[in-house]
């Protein structure tokens, strides 16, 4: 698989030619030049969060919104609530305590009852802001101590009645640092500094990047993004999070494709013309059981890849004990019987070993030389097969990482099988692309379940097969999960196992 980096989601809707050069710029404004942050404060933000523009204020979207538009009375305070909002008058505020044990302590009082609030940080810049007599908006996590509810370092505001009906209704929650919190940028600085944002930008600074048929009963742009960060209800939220979510699939599936067809149209590889003796041989005299119609089908579409004289780039899904490691060798008899070499690299040595006494065992009466490669293959050996590799005399070789050593090379590699290719990183696949001059047919499998959306999402340059039937007769396979305090049982049944293959 090639290496190909999908562009953000904001650098690919900025990027549309639908925006004008004044729209462009405004969300391309540096942060500092937004109202209450300023050099410093922007030097933060870059640092911290990435926040370099406007825009990436915008995707800086709210990790969860607390309601605060439910007030509750002192009196009717549970313990099996986690936060609460009260409304009431500020009394008694005092000072307890010397040094690390000073604390500031204050009673909010309302008709039902009185609570009592906390304050063990920031005391000194607390009590300058605090007016005792006035009544006031708390808003915290809700504690119990000695049977009296309390709360620790609450949000705590002035209560204004004319103001309260023009917040959200869902109060938005920012991620943000320590370094930023002592620069006066906590996560509910940040929401106003959001709020800002939408005072200076429209709905003219984010047009519909989408096909107007793919906006019926979808939100549009400008409205997800207010309702993503200031919701109006929770069915609100929820349309405005699908549609984002959506557009951003959208255009990465978009993207994927076009590196698709690019690949598609540019690529050159290997053409398998023919299914020669090797292949015919095998299929009617040692294979050792019917192939299920997955395996028919799965074959067919690697046969067709291969002769088209186009690079195969094939992801082939299926659980263990569906038959992969066949598509492999008949896959690779077809490479054999167009004059091409074939490799199989896994992630482990016990896998790669499996692997070639797998394959030795099926090909043990066919004309055919298969050599395993590891890290632990002994000098001489090593020279063997190095040397059988670059003059075409072994056909097939199994290994690890070694194969893709700059000392191991080809005369003529067709066909690349990469096993649990999740295990291995694009730069150590891209690597045995270099092992021959047209790169060779690759096919990357994987037990690992992969849902659909996932697969053509992370995986869209690659066709995509899937392996959805078992061999006849093949065992279910299971798995367990264990308790620390069995590990004696687990221990017993490794050992039984152990014993049955003695």
């Amino acid at each position: 698989m090639g290496t190909h980096f999908l562009p953000s989601f904001w650098d690919i809707c900025t990027e549309s030619k639908k925006n004008s050069l004044s729209q462009a710029s405004l969300l391309s404004s540096p942060i500092e030049y937004l109202k209450g942050v300023g050099p410093l404060r922007a030097d933060m933000l870059k640092k911290e969060l990435e926040i370099y523009t406007f825009g990436d204020l915008l995707q800086h979207f709210p990790y969860r919104h607390i309601d605060k538009t439910q007030l509750n009375t002192i009196a009717s305070i549970q313990p099996d609530q986690e936060f609460i909002q009260v409304k009431g008058v500020l009394q008694g505020i005092e000072m307890i305590g010397e040094r690390r044990a000073k604390r500031m302590v204050a009673q909010l009082k309302d008709a039902t009852g009185q609570l009592e609030l906390t304050w063990f940080q920031g005391i000194n810049w607390v009590q300058k802001n605090l007016v005792e007599g006035q009544v006031y908006l708390v808003y915290g996590r809700v504690s119990f101590f000695n049977g009296r509810a309390q709360i620790v370092h609450p949000e705590i505001e002035p209560f204004v009645a004319a103001t309260q009906g023009q917040k959200a209704l869902l109060e938005p929650i920012y991620s943000s640092t320590e370094k930023l919190k002592s620069r006066g940028l906590n996560g509910k600085q940040i929401g106003k500094l959001t709020q800002t944002l939408f005072q200076q930008i429209s709905n003219n600074d984010l047009p519909e990047n989408l096909p107007s048929h793919l906006l019926i009963n979808r939100m549009s742009r400008w409205e997800a993004f207010r309702q993503v960060h200031f919701p109006t209800s929770p069915e609100m939220y929820k349309k405005a999070l699908d549609r984002l979510i959506f557009e951003e699939l959208f255009i990465a599936q978009l993207r994927i494709n076009l590196i698709k067809i690019q690949r598609h149209k540019n690529s050159k590889g290997h053409l398998f013309e023919k299914v020669g003796d090797y292949f015919n041989d095998f299929y009617n005299k040692y294979l050792p059981f019917e192939l299920t119609g997955a395996q028919k089908r799965v074959i067919k579409e690697i046969r067709l890849d291969t002769a088209k004289g186009k690079q195969m780039n094939r992801l082939l899904q299926g659980d263990v004990g569906s038959g992969k490691t066949m598509i492999a060798l008949l896959s690779m008899l077809i490479a054999a019987d167009n004059g091409f070499q074939s490799c199989i690299m896994a992630p482990t040595e016990i896998l790669a070993q499996q692997h070639y006494a797998s394959l030795g065992e099926l090909l043990k009466s066919m004309p055919l030389e298969i050599a395993l490669l590891t890290g632990s293959t002994k000098i001489a050996e090593r020279r063997r097969i190095l040397k059988g590799l670059a003059e075409d005399t072994i056909h097939f070789v199994v290994g690890t990482h070694a194969i893709i050593e700059e000392a191991v090379q080809f005369k003529n590699l067709g066909l690349a099988v990469i096993d649990e290719q999740h295990r291995f990183g694009v730069a150590q696949r891209a690597q045995l692309w270099k092992k021959s001059t047209v790169p060779p047919h690759v096919l990357v499998m994987t037990a690992t379940p992969i849902p659909r959306t996932l697969a053509m999402t992370a995986y869209g340059d690659l066709d995509y097969s899937v392996m959805d039937e078992l061999p006849p007769g093949r065992q279910v396979i299971k798995t367990v999960h264990r308790y620390e305090t069995t590990r004696a049982n687990v221990m017993d049944f490794v050992k039984t196992e152990i014993e049955s293959f003695s």
